[in-house]
């Protein structure tokens, strides 16, 4: 085989890679192209005190897990991204509204920290920073949602929400109506 030849056919493979990882990428979310390289969705039910009544969602930014409460002694424990030191909070709130796909607005100050934000980002896209389902919590601007940045779960990063992997919010938003209430704690349960 020549050089050329040889040249030639590593382009050839090199192309053919590039449009069928582009194809794959572009069928299907951006969280499922992240969690194939970092994995993702690691929840697991557990042991957890039965003062805690079912039906309610506990968000231990301690543990940095969110916990819903399914049977008494017993949770499903999610990993999340809770908010980075000037921008924690702790509180009992009640769920208050659902969200498929949910559009994002970035607040002014965020438009500030960051200009080159977009002032709308439709639901249902890719680069969405709330993913594909979202919790809103009381009358704030807080939510439990998914993320476009699965690498940040377990991290201190977000603006006072609780990110979950895509995955793992669309477990748990079928499981939540409107009205159950979260407590948000720094309160170690593991």
């Amino acid at each position: 085989m020549s050089l050329y030849s040889f040249v030639r056919r590593c382009l050839w493979t090199v192309a053919a890679a590039s449009v069928a990882l582009t194809a794959v990428t572009a069928s299907a979310s951006a969280q499922g192209f992240f969690s194939f390289l970092w994995g993702g969705g690691s929840r697991q039910v557990v042991s957890f005190p039965a003062s805690y009544a079912p039906g309610q969602i506990i968000v231990s930014f301690g543990d940095r897990r969110l916990y819903w409460i399914h049977r008494r002694g017993e949770a499903i424990s999610y990993p999340i991204a809770v908010p980075r030191p000037d921008s924690r909070w702790q509180g009992v709130t009640t769920v208050t509204a659902k969200k498929v796909n949910p559009p994002w607005v970035p607040t002014p100050e965020m438009r500030r920290e960051n200009p080159s934000l977009p002032a709308y980002m439709p639901g249902g896209h890719p680069r969405n920073p709330l993913g594909v389902r979202a919790l809103y919590l009381g009358s704030s601007l807080y939510r439990i949602h998914g993320t476009d940045a699965p690498w940040t779960i377990g991290e201190a990063v977000s603006r006072g929400c609780i990110r979950m992997y895509n995955e793992d919010v669309l477990d748990l938003y079928p499981r939540v109506p409107i009205g159950t209430k979260v407590t948000v704690t720094w309160r170690r349960f593991t």
